[in-house]
This record gives C-alpha cells, sequence and structure tokens, in this order.
C-alpha cells in the first residue's frame, strides 16, 4: 500500500519534523522554504456568474509554488472522504502533487467507514487523522506535520443540507480550512462551490455564499494569495436515482412536465480533473468557474426518454404536481413555528422542491432566464455512459445517502 498515515493530533516522539509511517508512499512530503522568487503571471481579471458579483482584482498574485514541479507542491485536501473529494484526491496523487488528505477517523455516510477503510480509499495520499469544524485542532495538525502547505482544495459540503450543519461545514469548517491553509503558507485555495447558489434560496446556498465572499476579500487583501471558485452543475449519481428502478419496470417519477429544470451533468472524474486544473493553470486564478459536462443541457424528461431507450423498456412516467411540494412545505414551515426542531425537515422540504424546479445552469438575474449555451462544457464523460453502466453494473459505491430524494 502506497499511504502514509500521519497522527496529526499526537506531537511525534522524534525531534525531526517527521511522522510515524505505518506505510509506505510514493509521494514524500518535501518541507518547502519560506521564500523563493516569485513568478510572473499574465493580467487576468474576474469572470465572474452571480447574483452579486465582487470588485474584481486587477491582477493575479506572485507566487512561488507554480513554479515547482507537483512533486515539490503540498496540496492539503479537505472533504477528502467525500464523493468528490475522493475523485479529486486520486486525481491530484495521479498528477504527481504530495497530497495530504485531511478526514474523520470516521470517515463515510454516518462515519461507516473504519481508518483501515479510509486508508484503502486515499490510497497514494498522506493521510492525515484531524477534524476541520475545529479551527485550534486543525492548525495543530498541520502544525504536526512539519511542512508548509501550497495549496488548500476544499470538497467540504454538508452531507444533508440542514440548517445547522449547512452553516457548520459549508461556511465554518471551509472557513477553518481557509485560516489553517493560510497559516501554513498557503498561496491558493481552490474551492468546490456548486452552481445553485447563483439563486440563493436555502441555507446551504447562503452558508456557501457567505464564505465564497470571505475568499474573494482575502484575495482583495492580500495580493499573495489567490483563490479558484469551482461551481459545477449536476454530478452523474444524482441524476441515476430511479436508473434501476426503471430496469425493473417501474415508472420514471418527474415534477411538472418534466421540462422544469435542466443540467449538463458533469462526471465525477471530469469534475476531478477540471479541479486539479485550479492548482496550476494562472488562466483559473482569481475566478468563478461555472462548469458542466459535455453536450447539450437536458432535462428530466429528455433523461427519463433516454434511460426507457437504453432499458428497452416503454416510456411510463409520473408526473407529479410541483404544488404538492408547495403545500408540504407550507404546513412544514406554519409546524417549525411551534416546534423549531422541525426546522431541518422543512429545509429539507426546500432543497427538493428547489431541485425540482430550477435548472442547474447559468443564470441571469435580470432576465430570470437560465442558459444552456451559457453554461461551460468540460470532459468527455456523458450521462447515456453512465446510464448504460448503471443498467449493467448498478449504483453500488454510488449511495446517495442522505441526499436521496427518489
Amino acid at each position: 500500500m502506497s499511504t502514509s498515515t500521519f497522527f496529526c493530533g499526537i506531537t511525534p516522539n522524534s525531534s525531526t519534523p517527521t511522522f510515524k509511517n505505518l506505510y509506505s508512499f510514493h509521494h514524500p512530503i518535501k518541507t518547502q522554504p519560506n521564500s523563493s522568487k516569485p513568478s510572473v503571471f499574465y493580467q487576468t481579471r474576474f469572470n465572474l456568474v452571480t447574483a452579486s458579483t465582487p470588485t474584481p482584482l486587477e491582477s493575479p498574485p506572485k507566487s512561488s509554488f507554480r513554479d515547482k514541479p507537483p512533486k515539490d507542491i503540498n496540496v492539503l485536501v479537505v472533504g477528502s472522504t467525500g464523493y468528490i473529494g475522493n475523485f479529486v484526491v486520486k486525481e491530484l496523487v495521479n498528477r504527481g502533487f504530495n497530497v495530504i488528505a485531511v478526514c474523520r477517523e470516521k470517515s463515510g455516510i454516518r462515519g461507516k467507514n473504519s481508518k483501515e477503510d479510509t486508508l484503502n480509499k486515499l490510497n497514494g495520499a498522506n493521510v492525515c487523522f484531524s477534524d476541520v469544524t475545529q479551527l485550534e485542532i486543525l492548525e495543530k495538525s498541520i502544525e504536526n506535520l512539519g511542512v508548509s502547505i501550497d495549496v488548500v482544495v476544499s470538497c467540504l459540503a454538508s452531507r444533508s443540507g440542514g440548517v445547522k450543519d449547512s452553516w457548520k461545514i459549508d461556511y465554518e469548517a471551509t472557513k477553518n480550512s481557509l485560516l489553517a491553509g493560510k497559516s501554513f503558507g498557503s498561496k491558493h485555495f481552490v474551492l468546490l462551490s456548486a452552481i445553485c447558489v447563483q439563486k440563493p434560496l436555502l441555507e446551504f446556498q447562503r452558508a456557501k455564499l457567505k464564505f465564497e465572499a470571505e475568499l474573494v476579500e482575502e484575495a482583495e487583501k492580500d495580493d499573495g494569495f489567490s483563490y479558484s471558485i469551482v461551481r459545477p452543475t449536476a454530478f452523474f449519481k444524482s441524476l441515476g436515482g430511479q436508473v434501476e428502478l426503471v430496469k425493473d419496470g417501474k415508472p420514471y417519477v418527474m415534477f411538472g412536465d418534466g421540462k422544469l429544470c435542466a443540467c449538463k451533468p458533469i462526471s465525477e472524474p471530469d469534475l476531478a480533473s477540471f479541479i486539479a486544473d485550479c492548482v496550476l493553470k494562472p488562466d483559473m486564478v482569481n475566478k468563478i468557474l461555472p462548469i458542466g459536462g459535455p453536450g447539450k443541457a437536458l432535462t428530466p424528461l429528455e433523461q427519463g426518454e433516454m434511460l426507457f431507450k437504453l432499458a428497452g423498456k416503454k416510456p411510463n412516467f409520473v408526473k407529479v404536481p410541483i404544488e404538492i411540494m408547495d403545500f408540504v412545505i407550507g404546513v412544514l414551515d406554519l409546524l417549525v413555528k411551534v416546534f423549531p426542531s422541525l426546522e431541518d425537515a422543512a429545509e429539507f422540504g426546500k432543497i427538493g422542491r428547489y431541485y425540482a424546479a430550477e435548472s442547474m445552469l447559468i443564470y441571469d438575474p435580470e432576465t430570470k432566464e437560465y442558459s444552456d449555451e451559457g453554461t461551460p462544457s468540460y470532459g468527455k464523460d456523458t450521462l447515456e455512459d453512465f446510464f448504460k453502466k448503471v443498467l449493467e453494473e448498478g449504483m453500488a459505491g454510488q449511495e446517495l445517502g442522505e441526499q436521496t430524494i427518489f
């Protein structure tokens, strides 16, 4: 196995800045000098797609880490055991970066993964067990590494989208990662956000936007620091929940006429590749980067028609009136006033309603319209190929857990 374990909350017995390495690994971390000759970059400006556009920076920051080969660049990844985070870690390792994967001792859905499971999952990275929700603990963990940090990549996201969880993870824990990374030399922060923050109606969207704004502000104050904010459209697995149902002869459920929302879904490996590009590419510096997969945007109706064709089944749709969700949300909002403990239940209803009605595409707040053509595409993996694979192999390993709607 090529994974190293760092017991980051424990001070090493040795006087040198190393750790008890239980396993050998391909990319050892090297301590970086505190200063070196800065590199020169092309002048760029923001290319923002957001409801409230911050003041653009006049030029990208001067930083030395982009002059180094990947093997000499230390990349701290938080949210490394999450669905996208795991793909990002693999991609960065494959590109030769020194990857420090921060994760909990019990990771995965409901903490089902042990330390050994995590080490196997993050093979090739240097695993650091810590707690991103506690700044002091996270900083101590990084201090115990005995190395500097060049880049932080955050793939943190609240698992459920609940009110308290959203602010704890999407804002507070992500900010802890920024502060801790900067304390140990980080000059660049890559943030995995979401394209739906353009039209913020949910708590997790507001939490993400608050951190985005503070990240931008940090770069405006510090000309030696930069960021890349990645806002992807829908993931493949989020659209795969009904594949096995259709395969088994069940109907395809959609809201309204199936045309209320559309997206340009992107595969997890393609998204991970795009995020990895953000580490070194100067043209991705100090920008908000909406991104979708290849091809045109697809509505739920079109996705269902594609799925029935691939499964060799006669189309059978169940159309659920969106007004049913409005009624349920209204009832829950009333109940929350009497029973505050139902706050998250009401929020989950709003999340479901949002994804049933809003497209995951570039949004124009003036015209209040979504744009297929305006949403950038990246990668080569298609939803059709994903559906084919799931029809043959099932959804094993791609469970949505607490995010399941159907």
